[in-house]
């Protein structure tokens, strides 16, 4: 019976997910709002099915989990490290003013300070997932605004762990202050034991089995190794480390992410990460009592503004005094003005230690959901604000002081004229050809390749090389296809050709495609996929009989070339 409530589970928010997002996409809101309704349109509080909250929590940590661990693939130490000067102390500043705040509002309304500071604290941490969806959706999340934003997090993160492990010690049975100071004294050691964890053990051993795992050449085998990485280290933080399961992904991620796999770890293995990171909306709706928030309006109210314009004034405030563009400053502010997951975690275990009252949670979690659906419409309104701003220069220029040295756009991920430009898909002996060409011309090429030992010659013969499969789309845009001039598809047996030519279209719509099949009757599916060339092994083999054939009849250049041009057109005819 458990394994029919877990598919109805499923059935039920996805079902209702889709629909509802559908809707609200449609209607220009982002589909995270349709997936909330959709949680409460499927939870214990409103008339009709209800799905099972419990089952669909725990699916929803796999997508934070797998969200997380694509966050960290593509951030680096380095730049973990470049953005210390303004994500530590704008994360405790921020922090600090709303757990003041919040204790302040819970004050009002007659609660104790234990409780205040609780949910002080609940308020002051955003959603990672919420954060990092919102960045993605607009393209900034590898800008230098999304750099600082997800470091800005990964620290609130690690304040949130500490009071996880202080309030039991703080409000437990046995609060004295010999049990405060090995709490400490053991969370301490326990987070430097997993830094060393992934600095060390974790560059030196999983590049390691990830070598041995892709030499095998089995997708299965690849795609199941990540996500043991990605789930082992995840639980063991959570088992060994006492940390949360979404700050050991991200570690984990990041270990990967300095290998030479990441990007076809995020290309291959991540394939369900959108469709878990959905369950953790729908989880978050389920958990919404609507009837529960009449009692209390002004609470709810309250910790609105707490949240969307007590912590955005002080991340505002912060970064652009630190000599930030505006923009920039703005962008992490309004990614920043939420609440989600670990507002929950805080939030169960201040109810479990009696410090909060019962209205407490709910509060909470209609707060997330109202701050989590006004977010991405809020963060539509930074270009227009920006550009409200460009409009008066006196006002631009107070705003944005000279800061040269700043890389405030997105990232490409190749640069260089398209026109010297080109992406390789194979490196058989076409390919080879292929590549020895373009370079005596001065063409760059990159190659796409699956054999990661003709990775590394490639690279160390100067020749730039992408490990992955060309079939993903992460894979193309890891190559730089969105600003090459030319995509040379030189394998003739490689599956879903079609799919990579169209892809690499929805990248560069004026891209140049040349393919390679194997027979004729393949010729037509890759034109209307939008190939400009197809070369066809059967057609370039009979056309070099017709040639070899002429010549010994003594045919002359003339008639050679004139029988080459009829059967040519008789043979693509057919097709």
């Amino acid at each position: 019976m458990h394994g029919y409530d877990l598919i109805l589970t499923l059935t039920s928010a996805f079902c209702a997910a889709l629909v509802l997002g559908y809707v609200t996409q449609r209607l220009g809101l982002s589909p995270i709002v349709g997936y909330l309704l959709a949680g409460t349109l499927v939870g214990p509080y409103t008339p009709g099915f209800v799905a099972n909250a419990g089952l669909a929590e725990q699916l929803a940590e796999i997508g934070v989990i797998l969200l997380m661990f694509g966050v960290g693939l593509q951030f680096h130490i380095e730049e973990l490290l470049a953005v210390r000067r303004v994500a530590i102390p704008g994360a405790i500043a921020q922090s600090a003013v709303a757990t003041m705040l919040g204790a302040l509002l819970a004050h009002w309304f007659g609660w104790g300070w234990s409780a205040g500071l609780v949910f002080g604290m609940a308020l002051a941490v955003a959603s990672t997932v919420v954060l990092v969806r919102v960045l993605a959706d607009n393209n900034d999340l590898h800008t230098q605004a999304g750099h600082i934003a997800v470091g800005w997090l990964v620290v609130e993160d690690l304040f949130t762990v500490i009071a996880l492990v202080l309030l039991p010690a703080l409000f437990g049975s046995d609060n004295q202050a010999s049990t405060l100071w090995r709490a400490l004294a053991i969370t301490a050691l326990k987070v430097t034991a997993l830094g060393f964890f992934t600095a060390i053990v974790g560059t030196r051993v999983i590049p390691r089995l990830l070598d041995h795992v892709a030499a095998t050449r089995s997708r299965e085998l690849f795609t199941l190794t990540v996500l043991a990485i990605a789930l082992g280290i995840a639980v063991g933080s959570a088992m060994v480390f006492s940390v949360s399961m979404a700050l050991g992904a991200f570690l984990a991620g990041m270990v990967v992410g300095r290998s030479e796999y990441s990007l076809r770890a995020a290309s291959d293995a991540l394939p369900m990460r959108d469709a878990f990171a959905v369950l953790f909306f729908v989880s978050v709706g389920m958990l919404l009592d609507p009837g529960a928030l009449i009692e209390a309006p002004g609470l709810v109210v309250g910790a609105l503004a707490v949240i969307l314009f007590g912590k955005p004034i002080v991340a505002l405030v912060i970064v652009w005094a630190m000599r930030y563009p505006f923009k920039v400053a703005l962008t992490i502010a309004i990614a920043l003005s939420q609440i989600g997951e670990f507002s929950f975690i805080l939030s169960t275990i201040g109810s479990e230690l009696g410090i909060l009252p019962p209205e407490a949670a709910n509060t909470l979690v209609a707060a997330a959901i109202v701050s989590i659906i006004l977010n991405p419409l809020l963060y539509r309104a930074i270009d227009p604000v920006e550009r409200w701003l460009a409009a008066r220069p006196g006002l631009w220029a107070r705003l944005n002081p000279a800061t040269p040295s700043l890389d405030t756009g997105k990232r490409p991920s190749q640069t260089g004229s398209p026109g010297h430009r080109a992406v390789v898909v194979g490196y058989g002996p076409t390919g080879r050809t292929v590549i020895r060409l373009l370079r005596e011309n001065g063409i760059e090429p990159t190659v796409i390749e699956l054999n990661m030992d003709t990775v590394r010659a490639l690279r160390q013969d100067g020749v730039n090389a992408v490990y992955g499969d060309a079939t993903r789309p992460d894979t193309l845009a890891g190559a730089g296809v969105a600003t090459a001039g030319t995509l040379v598809l030189t394998s003739a047996g490689m599956a879903n050709s079609t799919e990579v030519i169209r892809t690499a279209r929805e990248f560069n719509p004026t891209i140049r495609v040349l393919a390679r099949a194997g027979y004729l009757r393949d010729l037509t599916a890759l034109k209307e996929a939008g190939a400009d060339t197809v070369y066809t092994g059967e057609g370039e083999v009979a056309l070099a009989f017709i040639e070899d054939i002429l010549e010994r009849l003594g045919a002359t250049p003339e008639q050679i070339d004139r029988e080459r041009a009829r059967a040519h057109d008789e043979l693509f005819r057919q097709t």
